[in-house]
Parts: structure tokens; sequence; C-alpha cells
């Protein structure tokens, strides 16, 4: 009797064990405390996205030899570019989540290098974002493409024929003068040490401008950023 109650019990507890494993969510904590998937995990329940459009310029000068070439070098005046359009939480962010389809077709790179000009930003930013937006890989950078004609670029910054040097406060506020409905809480002005980097916005998953706060304290803290001058064209 003694026996089968060891037993009952030890099923009991295995089941628990098994059922704790199905259900409990594979997050795992990076050092700010942000939620962020393990890799290969299915998620598409995230909360938002932000579109974060880079001043390629900038990018080209600071990585220097590292820039990818057919970005910096291939002879078109890229100003503001598609760095990526990333699904968020209100804090941390899934990444490189399970797909049949990890590999970017040629077709599909072609039809986004105008606004993402670089094949291997273009399969890294799918394999990191895209695969957990829930969407179909072309799906998804149709949504790319649709999230950028949203943002109005201020006409001050289609085009830079000189280096200036830019608090980034004004930049935000061209940015929401550009862009009824967009506010300081839905946005972000990167930089690193010297450049202004990159403007990220924050969008619900229909595309409209959202609040972000762990977003919007991102924003850069320098007085000025140095923006370089548009190249080849």
């Amino acid at each position: 009797m003694a026996a089968a109650r060891w037993k009952s019990a030890a099923v009991a507890l295995t089941a628990a064990v098994l059922a704790i494993s199905v259900v409990s969510p594979s997050f795992a904590r990076d050092r700010k405390g942000f939620r962020q998937q393990e890799s290969g995990q299915v998620q598409d329940s995230f909360e938002f996205y932000v579109l974060s459009l880079s001043w390629s310029p900038s990018y080209c000068e600071a990585e220097g030899s590292g820039a990818n070439r057919q970005q910096c070098d291939g002879g078109r005046p890229y100003a503001f570019v598609v760095h990526g359009l990333w699904p968020q939480f209100e804090r941390g962010y899934p990444s490189r989540c399970a797909t049949d389809r990890p590999k970017v077709s040629g077709r599909t790179l072609q039809s986004v290098l105008d606004i993402m000009p670089s094949p291997g930003l273009i399969r890294h930013e799918w394999q990191q974002h895209g695969t957990c937006s829930g969407l179909l890989q072309d799906d998804y950078f149709g949504l790319v493409r649709t999230a950028w004609m949203k943002v109005a670029i201020p006409a001050e910054y289609d085009r830079l024929d000189g280096y200036r040097m830019v608090a980034p406060d004004d930049v935000e506020n061209a940015f929401l003068r550009a862009n009824p409905g967009l506010s300081a809480d839905d946005m972000a002005v990167t930089c690193d040490r010297r450049y202004l980097r990159e403007i990220r916005i924050c969008m619900s998953k229909d595309l409209k401008f959202r609040s972000c706060p762990a977003v919007a304290r991102q924003s850069c803290r320098l007085p000025k950023a140095v923006m370089p001058p548009v190249r080849g064209g």
C-alpha cells in the first residue's frame, strides 16, 4: 500500500514538473532586467514596433573600414535609411524567433534595397527581428516599407552638403513639426560619443505613433552631435 502511494505521488510530481515546463514563458533577463526572448523561440505577442531610421553618413564615418561598402561607397546619396522595424515589449524585446525561412530571397532583397541599402543588414534584420513579428517574410518587409512611408523626413535633412553640428532636441523638434500626431514621448534621437546616429519612432501594430517611455529614455544627451554630409550623388 505504501509503495502504491509513493508511486502515485511520484507520477503526480512528474506531471506537475512537465506542466510547468510547458506553460512557463521562455524569457531570459538581460543585464538591465528587460525581458529578452531566448534564441529560437516563437514570439508574436509583442506590444509595439520601433522604426529605426539611421543617418547613413554617420554610420559610414563611425564604422570606417567596417562599414558596408555598398551603402557607403556605392555612389548613391543616402541620407536617412531604415535600420529596422523591431517588435518590442514595454521593456525589452524578442529576438531570433523560430522560422522555417531563415534566409531572405534575392527577390525580397532587391525589393527593399532602396530604403535598406545593404543585403547584410536586410538579412540580419529579418533573422534578429522580423522572425518575431509573426508575419511571413514578404509581409514583414512590406510592413517595413509602409512604416517608412508613414514618417515624413524634415526637408532640412533630405540632404546635407557639409558637416553640421546639431542639437538633438532641434532634430527631434524638426521631426515633430513634420509629423502631426508624433510626440516627444513617441521617439528618441540617439547618438554615440560624436555622431548623431538614429531616429527611433514607436508605432502600434497598425503603425500609429504611440508612446514608449523606455525607448524615449534612450535619447542622446550630448548638447550637440555631428551630422556628416551625404555621400555621393
